[in-house]
């Protein structure tokens, strides 16, 4: 209830309630985009300042091994179970999708723990950045298998047939370079890097920017992602109820690993509940807007419609205080 309280998740229902009764409410694409650059890089020098104060510790480069591991694990198994009951392509993308994070759902959580007092490293923001690509890479190599086998298929097994009918797989360096070069996650990167060069300084000269805008900016961002999650929950329609409950079940699943790699490394509570958000959290900016382009076969709907329509809400709403209770009972 503390949570459903603060005024950027209410900011969050009530854009979803416009958008359910089909309100004219709307936040031009450009302000949009403005106002998630403008937390990415505050998030960064945030994250940045901390890290300069901290230094790299082995709690440091243990949570950011964690990070890159269920970048990898996560993917990898939801594939897996997928595709028992979806297409290979429909699966792959949505292994993507939930194998990668959410910028927005993590940022809340800093907003969150930040109210509740708990500490935690700067250097997870840098975990965000190490586990938005692992996803799609896999993604990506799952779709190119699945066109090469279904050109053998096609041909008889012929090695000529086969190169005459692959198709055109998508290059894997291509994928590599916009993952690494996307410029929300340049902009985080630098701006981390920048708030550890300045360190006490640069946060100081800052803080009425990185500071005291943050908390208005994240709820006028999470108003507009109440809307867009309202609108999208319409591409659900017709879809089967398993893979509804998929969208509220894989993330807690997710975060339960999480929560056991965490108890296992000794990583602490706010850091484990970040860990936590990270693994159940589910990208529809990112990902969504590479697999358009890379996995063509897969339905959009699916993807995008359960990442925001389903997910997305979930974890604002009810996930984060989920995840942080019981990072502070377990890692506490």
């Amino acid at each position: 209830m503390l949570n459903l309280l603060d005024p950027a998740i209410l900011f969050f229902v009530f854009g979803v309630l416009a958008g359910t009764v089909k309100s004219n409410l709307e936040i031009p694409p450009q302000i949009s985009r403005f106002l998630s650059l403008y937390l990415l890089m505050a998030l960064g020098l945030k994250g940045g300042f901390s890290l300069a104060q901290s230094g790299l510790t082995p709690e440091v480069a243990t949570t950011l091994g964690l990070a890159v591991l269920l970048a990898i694990v996560i993917p990898a198994i939801s594939y897996q179970l997928l595709k028992r009951r979806l297409g290979g392509f429909d699966a792959a993308a949505i292994a993507a999708t939930y194998g990668s994070v959410s910028a927005v759902t993590f940022i809340a959580t800093v907003q969150y723990l930040e109210n509740q007092g708990t500490a935690f490293g700067g250097h997870m923001a840098a975990a965000m950045a190490l586990m938005e690509s692992p996803a799609i890479i896999m993604a990506v190599l799952f779709a190119n298998s699945l066109r090469q086998q279904t050109a053998v298929s096609a041909s008889g097994g012929g090695a000529l047939a086969l190169r005459a009918n692959a198709g055109s797989p998508v290059r894997l360096g291509k994928i590599l370079h916009e993952s690494f070069t996307d410029g929300a996650q340049l902009l985080l990167l630098g701006a981390m890097v920048i708030g550890v060069v300045t360190g006490e300084a640069g946060q100081a000269v800052m803080a009425p920017f990185s500071t005291d805008l943050f908390k208005g900016m994240l709820a006028f961002f999470l108003l507009d992602m109440g809307l867009m999650a309202a609108r999208n929950l319409g591409e659900l329609k017709g879809k089967p109820l398993w893979l509804l409950a998929y969208a509220v079940l894989a993330p807690l699943a997710h975060a339960g690993l999480a929560l056991g790699l965490a108890a296992v490394a000794g990583v602490g509570a706010g850091n484990g509940a970040l860990l936590m958000v990270l693994a159940a959290s589910a990208s529809y900016i990112a990902v969504p807007a590479v697999l358009r382009h890379a996995i063509p076969e897969a339905q959009p709907a699916l993807y995008f419609g359960m990442s925001l329509g389903i997910t997305f809400p979930f974890n604002i709403v009810v996930g984060i205080p989920l995840y942080g209770a019981l990072a502070q009972r377990v890692l506490g």
